[in-house]
């Protein structure tokens, strides 16, 4: 452990405050059965996290690993922040390092926030013009956040105007029994509809009848009030 690590454990633990954490443990849902359960916060907020890890992003993969395995969330979201930055900034090798490295230790991913704000910028964008069966094997995972994962990572290719992996993988998981899903893949079909209209529509309109509720209110979310009852009462 180097001293910059415990420099940076340090800090997290100073500016944690009690409230915070006892109010992300409830929105994180880390009670007994629950998705988040056991997770344990220091009490930070994301805009002082995102400091962090502009203070700290020196830090090594060596160092990462340790925070990633940790049972602090903020410590698991710090180090992904820093992931994040390394990745954008790194070259084609430093990249393919990276992106392996989020796959090795993708244990320590397991809540929505370090899903979501992980894994459009590093596994999405790795897989832009690469083979995507990876994002197909999770999206046919037992595990919640492998699923969220591939749901995800298909952000970045609607950010570039592709949508057909989305939409497959949309299709994949509209038998899913997890909120957590419905919400992400809704989220994704309401991107999709966002950029081009008629796309979206042609997907629900021939699924949206046998998609879990959460999961179309999501994906309707910005349509007109008239369109949305229309769809929520099954007569489009």
């Amino acid at each position: 452990m180097s001293v910059r690590l415990t420099e940076l454990q340090k800090k997290i633990k100073e500016l944690g405050s009690p409230e915070v954490s006892k109010t992300m443990q409830l929105f994180f849902k880390t009670g007994k059965g629950e998705y988040g359960e056991g997770d344990i916060f220091a009490g930070l907020k994301v805009p002082s996290q995102r400091k962090l890890a502009r203070e700290f992003r020196d830090l090594s993969l060596t160092d990462l690993k340790i925070l990633l395995n940790s049972p602090v969330h903020e410590e698991r979201l710090i180090s992904l922040f820093i992931l994040v930055d390394k990745y954008g900034k790194g070259d084609k090798q430093e990249k393919e390092a990276i992106f392996s490295f989020y796959l090795k230790y993708r244990k320590g991913i397991n809540n929505w926030d370090l899903v979501d704000l992980s894994a459009p910028k590093i596994i999405g964008k790795h897989l832009l013009n690469k083979d995507k069966n990876l994002l197909f094997k999770f999206a046919l995972s037992k595990n919640l956040w492998e699923r969220r994962i591939a749901v995800l990572s298909t952000y970045e290719f609607i950010k570039n105007n592709d949508f057909d992996l989305a939409l497959q993988i949309s299709e994949m998981l509209l038998k899913d029994k997890h909120d957590l899903i419905h919400k992400a893949v809704g989220w994704m079909l309401r991107e999709i509809g966002k950029r081009d209209l008629q796309a979206e529509e042609s997907f629900l309109k021939i699924h949206y009848k046998k998609m879990p509720r959460t999961m179309l209110r999501y994906a309707i979310e910005k349509f007109s009030e008239t369109k949305r009852k229309k769809y929520l009462q099954g007569k489009i």
